[in-house]
């Protein structure tokens, strides 16, 4: 039997993405959640998935969790959020989500003899960025790198996949708008495909080579977010013009569509993320090809 994986954030569109294929894989695995009525639907996708019910991200609730594993359980962090109230250098939902977990599941995984961990982190992650989101994913990277673990960080550019937020978002906004006014249009992007992604984690599994070692994964091309946009509702069978707007128009029209009720689409924040292009640096080697064997998914994928 192949190592059996904790797959925290396992209940979201990568994680559902990765609970499939770590099954193809023959790796039993875990997944936590907050949602007690979750558990059955997670269990029924396949007999190698088991859900657990973890109320809360708190010490406590992590240590009762993680004392039912085993040393040679390998865990995968992939909780992540888009959106916080404002702070310095982060706000406290970026706190907690994005360095506040991963020094909990860290500790536990030390005060019961885990040692393998894999962390989801992104592109442009610097603990000098930009944005709240970009400081707060690169604080949480200095924390695995000086822990005692064997750890591999992964930093994905804009993940993409059927059931994605970014390329499905920018399709159904363009339903409403007879043209798309558009901030930080010439902003880059090297968008990666989920199962990409999902194959480069689990593979790592069983690649001591790549522990501690940080990845930055990308997808075969290179597109201005306008080009996305473009491609968005061209798969949604529209055709929109764009008008680029000014810096500070963009964040005008981010200030307004972060105060719209409902799921937030947007924030000032996510403008200034945007800031940092999220591409491989040149003549950077795509990890995913010389690393782990993947050919990178083109974004036209999408279209079949």
């Amino acid at each position: 039997m192949k190592e059996r994986v904790v797959l925290i954030g396992g209940s979201g569109f990568v994680g559902n993405n990765m609970s499939k294929r770590l099954t193809f894989s023959e790796h039993p695995s875990i997944i936590p959640t907050r949602n007690q009525n979750q558990i059955a639907e997670i269990e029924n996708k396949n007999l190698l998935v088991r859900g657990v019910h973890l109320p809360d991200f708190t010490p406590a609730s992590l240590n009762e969790f993680f004392k039912t594993l085993t040393p040679e359980d390998v865990v995968i962090n992939l909780i992540g959020i888009l959106h916080s109230s404002k702070g310095t250098p982060y706000g406290p939902e970026f706190a907690h989500a994005h360095v506040e977990i991963p020094q909990m599941i860290m500790a536990a995984m030390k005060q019961y003899g885990l040692k393998r961990y894999i962390h989801m982190s992104a592109l442009g992650a610097d603990v000098n960025g930009p944005s709240m989101y970009l400081r707060s994913k690169g604080v949480a990277e200095e924390f695995v790198k000086k822990s005692e673990l064997d750890w591999t960080i992964f930093r994905p550019s804009v993940i993409f996949g059927n059931n994605d937020n970014f390329i499905n978002m920018f399709g159904k906004l363009q339903k409403y708008f007879p043209v798309m006014p558009l901030a930080g249009s010439k902003n880059l992007f090297q968008p990666v495909a989920v199962k990409d992604v999902s194959e480069a984690f689990i593979a790592a599994i069983a690649m001591p080579q790549t522990i501690h070692q940080s990845y930055d994964l990308a997808g075969p091309e290179v597109f201005t977010l306008a080009q996305i946009i473009q491609f968005a509702a061209k798969r949604e069978g529209l055709k929109r013009p764009i008008i680029p707007l000014p810096a500070w128009m963009g964040y005008l029209q981010a200030l307004v569509l972060e105060n719209l009720p409902g799921p937030k689409i947007m924030s000032r924040d996510n403008v200034d993320s945007m800031k940092v292009p999220s591409v491989l640096a040149p003549n950077q080697p795509n990890a995913l090809m010389d690393i782990f064997g993947i050919t990178p998914t083109p974004l036209e994928s999408l279209m079949k």
